[in-house]
C-alpha cells in the first residue's frame, strides 16, 4: 500500500501525520509542489514485457506529462534482488541529493521509497505499482530500493544528461526510516 509519512527534519523517530489513501497523499504532497499520480494500463502488460511493450501499456498518460511538462524521452528500468550489484545500486542515491531534472518515476511493478527534504519537514514516500511521482529539479531528496529491491519503473527525462546526483553533503538521511523489502510478483 502506498504511504506518505510527515516527519519533522529534526525528528526522525516518529511522524507528525501519515497517509495511505492515494487522494491524501497526492493532495499533501500537492501543497509541496510535488506530483503524485496513480495510472492504470490501457492493454495487459505480461511479466518479462519488453521496454516498448511497458510504454505502450501507459502511452496515453506519458504523452499527457510529455505535453504538459516538456519531457523529450521515456525509458523503463528494473531491477530484481538477484541483481549481482543490488547493494552498490542501493547505496548510490541513499544520501540526500538533488537533480537539475524533474525525477519522474512511475511504478509499473514493486515499490520504491522517495525521500523529499523540504521547508523543515520531511516526506517520506513509499510508491507502489500504480503509482506515479514528479519530485521538481532542485529538490532535496533520497531514494531508497531496500536490500532486496524489486521494481519496473517508467522514467521520463527533459534531458538524461541533467539527471545526475549533485550530492548535498548533508547526513540527514542517515537518521530517517529505510524502506523494508517488497516481495516480487510473477
Amino acid at each position: 500500500m502506498s504511504r506518505l509519512r510527515i516527519f519533522d527534519e529534526n525528528r526522525p523517530e516518529a511522524p507528525l501525520s501519515t497517509y495511505a489513501e492515494h487522494a491524501a497523499i497526492a493532495r499533501e504532497l500537492g501543497r509541496v509542489g510535488v506530483r503524485f499520480e496513480q495510472w492504470a494500463a490501457n492493454q495487459p502488460i505480461a511479466p518479462g514485457a519488453s521496454q516498448d511493450e511497458v510504454i505502450a501499456a501507459y502511452r496515453t498518460d506519458i504523452d499527457r506529462l510529455m505535453r504538459e511538462e516538456g519531457y523529450q524521452s521515456v525509458d523503463v528500468i528494473s531491477l530484481k534482488p538477484d541483481h549481482p550489484e543490488r547493494a552498490a545500486l542501493r547505496q548510490k542515491f541513499l544520501s540526500e541529493h538533488t537533480h537539475s531534472e524533474d525525477e519522474v518515476r512511475f511504478f509499473v511493478a514493486g515499490a520504491g521509497q522517495f525521500t523529499l527534504h523540504m521547508a523543515g519537514r520531511v516526506y517520506d514516500v513509499l510508491c507502489e505499482a500504480g503509482d506515479l511521482i514528479g519530485v521538481p529539479d532542485g529538490t532535496r531528496h533520497w531514494f531508497d530500493m531496500s536490500e532486496a529491491p524489486y521494481f519496473v519503473a517508467i522514467r521520463l527525462f527533459t534531458n538524461k544528461e541533467g539527471w545526475v546526483a549533485n550530492f548535498t553533503g548533508s547526513d540527514i538521511a542517515q537518521g530517517f526510516p529505510r524502506m523494508e523489502p517488497v516481495a516480487a510478483a510473477g
